[in-house]
């Protein structure tokens, strides 16, 4: 009995390892499109960046706030284009006014400033904070007024050209870090509070009770209205949440992905290099721990992430998608820049001095042009061209290879060989159907047969697959029975077919005692 046994392991050759397949998931279109932002650092900044906010107005210049100075950057070049520096204490915010020629930015003195942006002059100085202001915003589309919070938990809306408050909210109960005015009314607007809360206030209400009160859970460090004006985002703790004001501030959905405190978030868009996500919005956040989370609150999931290497204290999003820029508490800006496509075809070049500058128009060749029959294949396709795309040969297996060049044999053993009991049926059927496979069976060498009986002996009792491979058993059977009693190893297969087919009997028979059983209490039910 030994020397069968030593012949029996003999035959069967070692599997090779399989090669251990990368783990670094492959990269979505959305993916890609984030990481076009090429990142350029702005060093040499004083002390940590508080706050960044981009101008609505093209060409979409960006200010930065740090230390005792509020800094202006050109969008497409990174460098800096004015300075402004006739600030007592550290600038906490800024904010720029709807049609970008004005721009408000509040210290830790407690006093706002409104200044123009190319004279950088001081227009106004609104004085009513006892304490550092932390937040100073315009409202989106209303020019007059604005809106301030500070350390001493007053918000106020102010009348910028008479220097007054018109409206003071004493609602929240703690430091007010931050606000946002909602898109769907200049008269709403929120403010998030180291109180936990975020309230929504309407200047249009005569008492200073808060419209809405929303309880974050953590010190609240950034909150923003998402572009519909019917959700709205908060920052506290490790958490980003999402909430449905029009519902009366119910919670949706609450991000925790971050290991520290997320200390600022935006709107950003995903332009027409997005793929299918093309011209949808997303919210990005960034924290302490370096990160930069890209959430797609319509799926409630994060489509991109990307870390820095160094704490994250503010961002900011063009509108027009191109720049996106991250204060760090070192000092240092991390401003990435992507080409537009809308500027190259609509073919204005952006100079620093002169700004948006036209380019001389190009002749566009027609068919009545000599040299339109002339274009080379590097040619690109216009906007009207129909694009003809050579189709894509589908990849056969070998198996199919061998049938398409009628080598019936090669292919029944190469799907043999194979892993897929799926394809080995098909070739069976196919064989069938051209009344080759009993005279492919014939030819088998001894290995091969072992194959095909290894093969029946794993899945002849799979029963979808019963119909077709208990017949060609059988017929194996009868067919090379001579073969099977020459050798050992044959032998040992059709033992282990006879005990799988016995034992899927004796299963089959369990059943149908159990159907007995079940089938009159079915018939007694149903009369019932």
């Amino acid at each position: 009995m030994a020397e069968p046994q030593k012949a029996l392991s003999g035959t069967f050759p070692v599997k090779p390892k399989l090669r251990a397949k990368s783990k670094k998931p492959s990269k979505t279109a959305e993916s890609k499109y984030w990481s076009s932002f090429k990142s350029n650092t702005i060093p040499k900044l004083i002390s940590s960046v508080t706050s960044i906010s981009f101008s609505p107005a093209i060409p979409h210049h960006f200010a930065a706030a740090y230390s005792t100075s509020l800094t202006l950057f050109n969008s497409q070049t990174l460098g800096p284009v004015t300075s402004i520096s006739s600030f007592k204490d550290v600038v906490s915010s800024a904010s720029f006014r709807s049609d970008g020629l004005l721009i408000a930015a509040s210290d830790h003195s407690g006093l706002v400033q409104v200044f123009d942006v190319k004279t950088r002059t001081a227009l106004r100085k609104l004085r009513g904070h006892s304490r550092p202001v932390r937040l100073v915003r315009y409202p989106r589309s209303d020019n007059l007024h604005l809106f301030s919070g500070g350390d001493d938990a007053v918000v106020k809306y102010w009348d910028v050209a008479s220097e007054s408050a018109v409206v003071e909210f004493r609602g929240h109960k703690d430091y007010v870090r931050c606000g946002d005015g909602s898109p769907a009314s200049s008269e709403l607007f929120a403010t998030g509070s180291y109180d936990h809360t975020v309230k929504v206030w309407d200047v249009r209400v005569s008492n200073s009770d808060p419209s809405m009160e929303i309880n974050h859970g953590k010190p609240v460090e950034d909150v923003i209205f998402l572009p519909s004006g019917g959700l709205m985002a908060t920052a506290g703790g490790n958490s980003v949440k999402i909430w449905d004001v029009i519902g009366g501030g119910k919670l949706l959905y609450a991000m925790e992905n971050h290991n520290k405190t997320v200390t600022s978030v935006c709107v950003g868009k995903v332009g027409r290099d997005g793929g299918e996500n093309s011209e949808e919005y997303r919210i990005l956040s960034v924290g302490l721990d370096g990160y930069m989370k890209v959430f797609d609150y319509s799926k409630f999931k994060i489509t991109h992430s990307m870390r820095f290497p160094a704490p994250l204290l503010s961002i900011g999003f063009s509108p027009d998608c191109a720049t996106r820029a991250i204060g760090t508490s070192s000092g240092v800006i991390f401003a990435g820049k992507r080409k537009v496509k809308g500027d190259v075809e609509s073919g204005l070049r952006v100079f620093p001095s002169l700004g948006l500058v036209e380019e001389p128009h190009k002749r566009v060749l027609r068919p009545s042009y000599f040299r339109y029959f002339h274009r080379s294949q590097g040619e690109r396709p216009s906007e009207g061209d129909y694009l003809i795309s050579k189709p894509k040969k589908a990849k056969m297996a070998e198996h199919d290879k061998l049938l398409k060049k009628f080598r019936h044999k090669d292919a029944f053993v190469s799907a043999l060989n194979g892993k897929n009991p799926e394809n080995v049926v098909a070739v069976m059927e196919e064989l069938v159907a051209r009344k080759k496979l009993l005279k492919c069976v014939a030819n088998l060498d001894t290995k091969e047969l072992g194959l095909l009986l290894a093969f029946l002996h794993r899945h002849s009792t799979v029963p979808r697959h019963a119909g077709l491979l208990m017949g060609l058993t059988k017929k194996v059977v009868q067919m090379r029975a001579e073969d099977i009693i020459a050798s050992d190893i044959l032998k040992a297969h059709i033992r282990n077919l006879k005990r799988s087919v016995e034992e899927e009997v004796r299963i089959q028979q369990s059943l149908q005692e159990i159907q007995g059983i079940i089938s009159p209490l079915l018939r007694i039910a149903g009369r019932r």
